[in-house]
């Protein structure tokens, strides 16, 4: 694949450890475009799909952003954390669920839910970001938001972990799935890997690795 133009998109494949600015700021240094965005934050421990617009094709985020996504992702059961994830803290213990109340908790988030953003998100009252009042002790009370589940596909069951493929619509937050998945069966769970694999018709198969974004030089 060529290297972008001034506008249009790059596909890049996040690995874990960056956040997605890091790789906006990247890809700003590496093309040497100031004006680069992103369509779909990724958790820095998250890997896979981030969609980067460059130029005048930053009129796409919210479009983009909107679109149905699809994540490879791990849930394991009998503890919660703060994070909702594995980088968080154990707040909540639990005995693990039989593998016929997943089953039946899988079946009934499907379609349109309300999920309770996570305590550690981006997400803002007041002006004041969620993640850095809970980073002070003082988590804010975040009202819920409607989201879709178009399906869940269980990929393996490992112990305590379930491995899923789950499509989601624009704005939800797999973490906060994995929360509700595990107090749906009766028990508590948290998200210990994510890799986004779609979004809507991007592939992450198509994506480049940040190497190539670092120097600027999409591999051909």
């Amino acid at each position: 694949m060529a290297a972008p133009s001034a506008d249009g998109l790059l596909l890049v494949d996040k690995p874990a450890g960056m956040t997605s600015h890091d790789v906006v700021a990247a890809a700003r240094r590496g093309y040497g475009q100031p004006r680069i965005g992103h369509a779909g934050t990724l958790d820095p421990f998250a890997t896979g799909l981030l969609v980067l617009l460059l130029g005048r094709g930053t009129r796409l985020i919210p479009y983009l952003d909107a679109e149905p996504k699809v994540y490879d992702a791990t849930i394991r059961f009998g503890a919660e954390t703060d994070t909702d994830d594995v980088t968080g803290a154990v707040v909540r213990e639990a005995p693990l669920p039989a593998p016929a109340a997943v089953d039946a908790a899988l079946a009934a988030m499907v379609g349109d839910l309300v999920q309770r953003p996570p305590a550690y998100s981006a997400k803002q009252v007041g002006g004041v970001r969620a993640y850095a009042a809970a980073r002070r002790g003082r988590p804010l009370a975040l009202p819920p938001v409607a989201v879709r589940v178009h399906a869940w596909t269980v990929r393996a069951r490992r112990g305590a972990d379930l491995d899923v493929t789950v499509t989601c619509g624009g704005g939800t937050y797999v973490r906060a799935l994995a929360r509700d998945l595990g107090a749906a069966a009766g028990s508590a769970a948290h998200l210990t890997a994510l890799r986004r694999v779609r979004a809507g018709i991007f592939d992450v198969a198509d994506a480049h690795a940040i190497d190539a974004v670092r120097a600027g030089d999409a591999p051909r």
